[in-house]
Formats: structure tokens, sequence, C-alpha cells
């Protein structure tokens, strides 16, 4: 995560999850929550960029072990307020960048709302760490935003690789630049091509989701 994204979430920790109470989002959620629980049943699971554990908790009582990662001390402190099953969830300070650096063996992956944190030129090399942690056929789910016109925070710049940003207020005043990109089902399934099979890509109407297994290496 760049320096001035983690200083952002940072920042943000204490009020992210307001995000999740928009009135206009509660049915995609629910269909949300519903496909990923369903997605991680009995698996080993890592999940990037975990942030405050909104969703390690929804999934939290249906895999067998879920290792949740984030780079923000400050997100973690939250996450780790919550209430887990016993022994079943692991909270760790890790970059989704660098993976190796987590121990443990994985039949699945989750990322909620962290492709949109990725610099487009950098995709490439962060599927290909994610998939060197992987066992062969591994779940892979990621979810995220959809842009909608008066529920999304407007666009305000987009730079010369086709990034596109946001300027978002915080309660204290303060205003960040914080990268937010909102990919097409063509531009992410391109990007895992010789990484993935049974590739679903699921829209809804404020969310998308991405599932699918990956290739035996």
């Amino acid at each position: 995560m760049t320096d001035e994204l983690q200083h952002y979430y940072a920042r943000r920790a204490r009020e992210y999850e307001r995000v999740y109470a928009k009135p206009e989002r509660q049915t995609d959620l629910a269909a949300l929550t519903t496909l990923v629980r369903e997605s991680l049943a009995d698996h080993d699971v890592l999940e990037l960029a975990c942030g405050t554990g909104w969703w390690t908790e929804r999934v939290a009582s249906v895999v067998r072990s879920l290792v949740a990662c984030d780079t923000s001390d400050e997100v973690l402190e939250v996450a780790a307020s919550k209430r887990y099953p016993d022994g079943r969830v692991t909270l760790t300070h890790a970059d989704a960048y660098e993976l190796d650096t987590i121990d443990g063996r994985f039949t699945a992956t989750l990322a909620g709302f962290w492709w949109s944190h990725v610099p487009r030129p950098r995709l490439p090399q962060f599927i290909a760490g994610l998939h060197r942690r992987l066992e062969p056929g591994a779940r892979v789910v990621f979810l995220d935003n959809r842009y909608v016109e008066g529920s999304s925070t407007t666009i305000a710049e987009r730079d010369d690789a086709g990034n596109t940003y946001q300027r978002r207020r915080l309660d204290d005043g303060s205003t960040h630049r914080v990268l937010k990109n909102f990919p097409t089902r063509d531009e992410v399934t391109a990007l895992l091509r010789g990484h993935a099979q049974r590739v679903e890509f699921i829209e809804l109407p404020y969310f998308w989701c991405l599932r699918y297994d990956a290739v035996a290496r």
C-alpha cells in the first residue's frame, strides 16, 4: 500500500465501517455475505487488506482457519476488538504485496475492496505474488465497488496509467487523494489468464464479485 493510502486508512479507521451502512447497498451486502460464506466454508483462508475486520467477522464462523492481514496498526486494532470463534482467526501485520512473510498453507483467499486500490501497472505483479502463496486449486474471492453516480464518491482525476482518484474528507476535516479504480469485467478477467479456472464475475448494482479457482502450478 502506498504511504498516502496507508495514512488515509489509518486516520479513517474509526469511521470506516459507516460505508457499510448506506441504505441503498443493504440488499447487495446481504447477497455478497451469503456468496462469500458459501465460497469459503471449510477452507484455510488468507484474507488480504482485512481493514477493520468487517468481512473477517462475517466469514469467521464458517472457515476452518483464517489469517487476516493489513499494514495499518490502526485498522488492525479495530479488527482485534471484534469477537471471533476461539482459535480460528489470526490477525497479522503484513503487506499484500509481500505475502511470503506470512506463515501457513492456504486453500482460499479473500480480498474485499483491495483490487481497486492496486495501481493498474502493479496488478500483474500482485496477482503473481498471490498465486505463489496458494495451494493448487485454491478458491479465490475478490469483492469491490462499482461506480454508481450519486452513491460513489466522484472521480476527481485520472493519471497517465489510467488510475482514477477520489477526494475524500474525514471527520477531522482532512482531505485525501485516494486511488480508487473501477475495472470492467474484461479488464479483470484478462489479467487472470494463466492463473484462473472456473472464473465467475458477478455484477450487483453497487458491487462486483470475482470468484475462481487457482490453476495448479
